[in-house]
């Protein structure tokens, strides 16, 4: 999974200030590179929800583009949606749907860092680096398409017909309609870490990085245990787990008929157990959450409840850790209290 650990925790014991590779003293305690949320089947949910009712049954006025790599399709022309007016709104995964009239359908793909934003009059203007794209509606409100990262992976397609819309169907099973049966045969169809399991979304729907970590949290499980070895009454456990945590989120962000729009879309949020919060206490045992860092991402979980107090580590860092690693949190308070009391070998 290309998976790292933070390394400078561990670094200077191997060395007064140095670090594995003998070069600068590395900050105390680094994170990760700013995790920007992935909107997964709630926060889709949250905006379907809100856009419903503002859009279904108006005309759409004017598409306006401020980026060239926004629209993926040529194919009806952009243009054809002009003047359309939206029948339905729909989620195929984490992509959201308008289907307007005359078998047209706008997908939407926000990736990681696309949101929208509801103006509900005037249109709002284009300038600026992360407007991508503003759709203005009969009455005078628009629906702004906002990207905050430079590398612009937010997208947008026009098809016409149900044929061309489902293949953006990657496949996976919606969980909160799906059987324990079915859950289970999709979790054993591939040997994968339960993390990357629920995270993929030829496998299940709608699940991320920030959820998938509150469903493991929630089943006990350690993120990096095989689907295939897997005991048949935690597989129920994970079912579950999974259908109670995104049920819940579900509810805690409905915007209702009459809310709000969706505003500020996070995966750190302060109700969240594990996700976003490392080095905080597990809310159920207190022990300090922990995280493996990759890419862009952090996954969190908590050793206690989830691994019997073993730290997980990826391969090529235990190997060049070898004795160094500290294989429970016990060794890691050790290793903490060592330093504070500087009984660091030279």
């Amino acid at each position: 999974m290309g998976l790292r650990f933070p390394l400078p925790a561990y670094g200077r014991r191997l060395g007064a200030g140095r670090n594995l590779a003998g070069g600068r003293r590395t900050p105390r305690n680094p994170r990760p590179k700013a995790e920007t949320a992935v909107p997964e089947l709630p926060d889709i949910l949250a905006y379907t929800k809100a856009l419903s009712p503002r859009v279904v049954g108006r005309r759409l006025e004017r598409i306006r583009l401020a980026s060239p790599f926004l629209l993926r399709t040529a194919e009806p022309p952009i243009a054809e949606a002009r003047g359309r007016r939206v029948e339905a709104i729909r989620r195929i995964g984490k992509r959201i749907v308008l289907g307007l009239d005359d078998d047209l359908f706008l997908v939407f793909h926000l990736m990681i860092s696309g949101r929208f934003q509801w103006k509900p009059q005037g249109a709002p203007k284009l300038g600026g680096k992360v407007n991508l794209a503003a759709f203005d509606f009969e009455g005078g409100a628009s629906l702004l398409m906002t990207e905050a990262s430079t590398k612009k992976r937010a997208s947008l397609h026009l098809v016409r017909g149900e044929a061309a819309l489902r293949q953006f169907d990657r496949g996976g099973l919606e969980v909160l309609d799906a059987t324990t049966e079915a859950f289970d045969a999709a979790l054993r169809s591939e040997n994968h870490t339960l993390k990357r399991a629920l995270t993929d979304p030829r496998l299940f729907s709608g699940i991320g990085n920030a959820f998938s970590d509150e469903i493991l949290h929630r089943a006990q499980l350690s993120p990096g245990k095989l689907t295939q070895k897997l005991p048949t009454d935690e597989a129920a456990r994970l079912f579950d787990a999974t259908r109670a945590v995104l049920t819940e989120w579900i509810d805690r962000l409905d915007p209702g008929a009459d809310g709000p729009f969706p505003e500020k879309v996070t995966a750190f949020r302060p109700e969240m157990a594990v996700h976003g919060k490392y080095n905080q206490p597990c809310p159920v045992c207190g022990s300090p959450v922990q995280r493996i860092v990759y890419a862009d991402n952090e996954s969190n979980y908590c050793a206690t409840c989830q691994t019997g107090g073993r730290l997980l580590a990826d391969r090529s860092m235990s190997r060049l850790l070898k004795s160094d690693w500290p294989r429970t949190l016990e060794e890691l308070e050790e290793s903490r209290a060592s330093r504070m009391r500087g009984d660091v070998p030279a």
